[in-house]
């Protein structure tokens, strides 16, 4: 057996080595559940609510959630707004305290503004609209999505690697923290 560096023979890992491994950071290091803070959120229409179910449904199915330092979960995630703050309070399924995050909404703002905007213009014009009306809007509105979940992986830097698709669907449910009525 070749020797590798300080004498150590190297470990050759077969491909499906590295795909069991695989599997099995993705059952480690992942969402299992996501509730909100329902002291922090106002009542929210059964529209609303089911934009929620949606999100959560969504992000349940496929995600990947690496709290920086973390040994890995499975993590249950309790989104609230307090004083301006986005607050992720990481937990173990058990429901054991795992780590807290806060972040300014600030930057957020316009980003979640935009996005109310062109859903707004683009929910209407699925009523009547013509369809490369309708296309456009939709572009515009996957683009500023995409803005959102980028900024929100840029801010939990350091702290939460998430993959796009993560990013994707928890800035859903941050949209659906501001929706009121």
């Amino acid at each position: 057996m070749p020797i590798g560096l300080h004498g150590i023979a190297p470990t050759i890992l077969s491909r499906r080595d590295v795909a069991a491994s695989a599997i099995m950071d993705s059952l480690r290091f992942r969402i299992a559940a996501v509730e909100f803070d329902e002291r922090t959120v106002v009542r929210r229409s059964r529209q609303i609510e089911q934009e929620r179910e949606i999100a959560i449904y969504d992000l349940l199915e496929e995600n990947s959630f690496r709290p920086a330092g973390s040994p890995g979960g499975p993590y249950k995630l309790v989104l609230s707004v307090e004083e301006n703050r986005l607050i992720f309070d990481v937990r173990l399924e058990d429901e054991s305290p795992h780590g807290r995050i806060t972040l300014s909404l600030t930057p957020f703002r316009s980003v979640i503004k935009d996005y109310f905007l062109i859903c707004e213009t683009y929910f209407k014009a699925i009523r009547a609209a013509p369809a490369a009306q309708i296309e456009t809007l939709d572009m515009s509105r996957r683009s500023v999505h995409d803005e959102g979940s980028t900024l929100l992986i840029e801010r939990l830097d350091g702290k939460i690697d998430l993959d796009r698709d993560t990013a994707r669907r928890l800035f859903t449910l941050i949209c659906v923290l501001h929706l009121k009525g």
